[in-house]
């Protein structure tokens, strides 16, 4: 049986959330799945190592009405292109009529999906619901990212043991939900004044002057940047690292994916649907707020204890 499954949402941490559903889907029907993804899913990347994973099909279609798979024609050349690939069944986490058509016209027999116009919900929930009914088995929401054993142990060669290891989401995908950064180098400071420490600073090349910020502060000679690195070689760093500090990005449930201790700071997203999912995360909120309170438009960045979040850095590192 060949199966594809549909994510169609954007950004490594929504890719890291259905992990745990693909995975399910895979052991199911005892095959590797093909998936049709976005390419800033980061998916070829975080999925190379993974066994569960044929093909992966990127969705060439932007917000900006470009691409190969964009407008009418474009439809019809992904229908092509998925027709070619001979698929039995497919499972399609949206409720799009898009994506409903082009798996019905390119004649894919099965076709499991959202129900169509469903309103927006707990993304978590929903997969989950969805997945367990159609195979008929319960499946954990802790995700699992799979390495090359290898390439963690080369890395490891070169962390010191007499440190510990951090790694730090400061990034965003907007500016309500990230803590600002100089919060970060303080808390940064602080915690090494207590524990000799080094820093990995998770971000990109659009986080330059974030990473020039922190490289420039007291603890940059104990800080390595993952901005000249692929998505790829960052994650074996990120697996030998003791502890994640960060904000609700797709660094977080990389590290979370990744099996080490997250401590997650939620200001203006669902703690709910993207903080609760693993048992690997911790998560701190804006103060008068709770973890059922906190979600889209909290807009609590600056209330956001310092000392909440230290001291539970610590407990976490000890």
């Amino acid at each position: 049986m060949k199966v594809l499954v549909i994510q169609p949402k954007i950004g490594m941490g929504d890719m890291i959330i259905y992990l745990p559903y693909i995975h399910a889907i895979s052991k199911k029907y005892k095959t590797p799945v093909s998936l049709l993804v976005k390419k800033n899913s980061r998916a070829t990347e975080l999925l190379a190592e993974d066994n569960k994973i044929d093909q992966i099909i990127l969705i060439e279609r932007t917000k900006y009405k470009s691409g190969s798979h964009n407008g009418v024609a474009g439809f019809f050349r992904l229908v092509k292109e998925i027709r070619s690939k001979n698929f039995d069944k497919v499972f399609i986490y949206s409720s799009s009529l898009r994506y409903f058509l082009i798996a019905k016209i390119a004649g894919i027999k099965t076709i499991l999906q959202y129900p169509l116009f469903r309103k927006r919900d707990n993304i978590v929930t929903s997969a989950k619901i969805f997945t367990e009914n159609e195979i008929n088995e319960i499946v954990s929401t802790q995700p699992t990212l799979s390495l090359n054993e290898n390439k963690v142990k080369k890395v490891k060669e070169n962390f010191a043991s007499e440190y510990k290891h951090i790694c730090l989401g400061f990034s965003a995908s907007g500016p309500t939900k990230r803590w600002a950064i100089e919060n970060y180098i303080r808390l940064c400071e602080k915690i090494n004044e207590q524990t000799p420490c080094k820093f990995y600073l998770a971000g990109g090349i659009e986080d330059k002057n974030l990473i020039s910020l922190l490289q420039n502060s007291r603890i940059g000679s104990n800080s390595f940047s993952f901005s000249e690195l692929k998505i790829s070689e960052t994650l074996p760093f990120i697996k030998n690292c003791n502890l994640y500090i960060g904000n609700d990005t797709g660094w977080l449930h990389i590290s979370a994916a990744l099996g080490i201790k997250c401590l997650a700071l939620f200001m203006d997203s669902p703690v709910l649907a993207y903080g609760k999912y693993s048992k690997n995360i911790s998560v701190v909120v804006p103060e008068g707020e709770t973890e059922e309170s906190t979600g889209h438009d909290t807009l609590g960045k600056n209330k956001i204890s310092f000392e909440k979040v230290f001291n539970k850095v610590i407990e976490l590192l000890n």
